[in-house]
């Protein structure tokens, strides 16, 4: 089965999933992501049969109330978001216009599923931006309408029938949900890059929220601590170019980095550049790490 997607999202790690889920234990009583964005690991990892319990955490609530909708309600979905889309032709407006009157909704107040999904359809790049008061800012594609309904639809109901009944969705701070995790749980953590968001650089508003970085190794000193297995997506390399503080040495991770392909960012910067990411897997895991490692040498 193709593994489905219910939108194209800067940041999401549907690309290299299958190269993150390589790391994964041979057993996962929960598999926990406190950043999951559109869930391309947990959709994945369901696909796969890696586990069958999920927590799908995510700061920004539009979208994780996006994608709870996606799984327990894709019919309220798809239908919503194909009378927007439909709505782009049946107006004075032209289709861009458009655009910016369902922004402006949304920043307003009217947040629900269907209008964030237009939204994220028809960004350039699904490039999602915000200002500092947190609103959506991005600009839309003027080249094309958006992901059709019918294809919205047909993923949502896949993406449904891998996780429904199996997530629990939450929208809380990602301290909170790792305070609550347990052994047995792994957890996947795909934190904002560093420098990322108005939080943490004013100039820079590709998240709504940031991580601070001394903050976020406390964290997983924690989990050490606790005995918890973690995977962690951190910084890497774009071209020349290093992006972020490599997770400290007494940590004690294992460290691999995963060709992601064309940098999206750079692509909007009008460059060609290969993204690196570095993969971080906790002490644990390290006889899943060799064997990862090994079959890369050998088969690579």
């Amino acid at each position: 089965m193709k593994v489905p997607h219910l939108v194209q999202y800067q940041g999401s790690k549907r690309v290299i999933a299958p190269e993150i889920i390589k790391f994964f234990p041979d057993k996962i009583d929960r598999l926990v992501e406190p950043f999951s964005g559109t869930c391309a690991v947990s959709i994945l990892a369901a696909a796969e049969n890696k586990c069958n319990k999920f927590w799908v955490n995510d700061i920004n609530e539009p979208l994780i109330k996006m994608m709870e909708e996606c799984v327990n309600s894709p019919e309220r979905l798809a239908s919503g978001y194909s009378d927007i889309w439909e709505g782009q032709f049946q107006t004075d407006l032209n289709h861009i216009d458009y655009f910016y009157k369902v922004r402006e909704e949304f920043n307003c107040g009217m947040k629900d599923s269907a209008r964030m999904l237009f939204l994220l359809a028809r960004v350039v790049k699904g490039a999602v931006r915000y200002n500092v008061r947190g609103e959506f800012n991005q600009s839309c594609d003027k080249r094309r309408y958006g992901t059709r309904p019918q294809i919205i639809s047909d993923n949502a109901f896949k993406i449904s029938r891998l996780l429904r009944g199996k997530t629990y969705f939450t929208s809380k701070d990602y301290k909170e949900i790792l305070a609550l995790t347990k052994p047995g749980d792994l957890v996947y953590m795909d934190p904002p890059y560093q420098g990322t968001s108005n939080r943490v650089n004013p100039r820079d508003n590709r998240y709504i929220q940031g991580v601070d970085f001394e903050e976020f190794v406390a964290e997983l000193v924690k989990l050490n601590n606790r005995g918890i297995d973690f995977i962690v997506s951190y910084d890497g390399r774009t071209g020349d170019k290093i992006i972020g503080k490599s997770l400290p040495e007494e940590l004690h991770l294992n460290h691999i980095y995963i060709n992601a392909g064309l940098s999206a960012q750079a692509t909007l910067n009008g460059k060609k550049e290969i993204t690196y990411e570095s993969l971080y897997t906790s002490e644990n895991l390290r006889s899943k790490h060799d064997e990862c490692v090994q079959l890369e040498l050998c088969f690579g």
